[in-house]
């Protein structure tokens, strides 16, 4: 069964996702190289809440 906490970390790493993507398709300075300073902060957000998740995971199966 998966925790609230867990539960709310995915959620924010799908948002961040999103906002990530949806930046992305509009910004013509992002590429797949190279990003602008918006871009980058959105990048650097939804991996660090990936990270998380992902880790989070791998602790849940031990």
């Amino acid at each position: 069964m998966t925790s609230p906490a867990a539960g709310n970390l995915y959620s924010r790493y799908m948002a961040a996702r999103a906002v990530h993507s949806d930046h992305r398709a509009a910004c013509a300075q992002c590429t797949d190289n190279s990003r602008c300073p918006v871009g980058k902060r959105l990048y650097d957000s939804f991996a660090r809440l990936q990270d998380a998740y992902l880790t989070r995971q791998h602790q849940q199966r031990r």
